[in-house]
């Protein structure tokens, strides 16, 4: 069994390469508000959005700007999704299993934003 880079799924890629996936994946998610991938990066995506979530909640900028690069996505997570989650103490994601996919029959799942 592999190590794992502080605690967290190394996902079989460089640290540079998770670093940018997660940041496409958490732009994506704010974007459509769900997204399909695998569990194993469902759950690697989970925290890192929470805390991007819980940072435009606090007003703070510039630790959302350095990750999400996405303008649209940028004001979004500002006007819409931290206004939404207010009142709500973290929990803003759900993974749900969904078939696994054809062809290599990895494990899928779905993240969305909850409600």
């Amino acid at each position: 069994m592999a190590s794992k880079a502080l605690g967290r799924r190394q996902l079989g890629i460089t640290s540079s390469h998770r670093r940018s996936l997660l940041r496409n994946m958490a732009t994506s998610l704010f974007k459509h508000e769900r997204i399909e991938t695998t569990i194993a990066k469902a759950k690697e995506l989970r925290p890192y959005a929470e805390k991007l979530i819980t940072h435009a909640k606090k007003g703070e900028h510039f630790m959302v700007r350095r990750q999400i690069h996405d303008r649209v996505v940028y004001k979004k997570l500002f006007d819409v999704l931290a206004p939404r989650y207010m009142q709500r103490p973290g929990g803003y994601t759900r993974i749900l299993k969904i078939a696994p996919r054809l062809g290599d029959n990895a494990k899928l799942g779905l993240i969305m934003l909850v409600s």
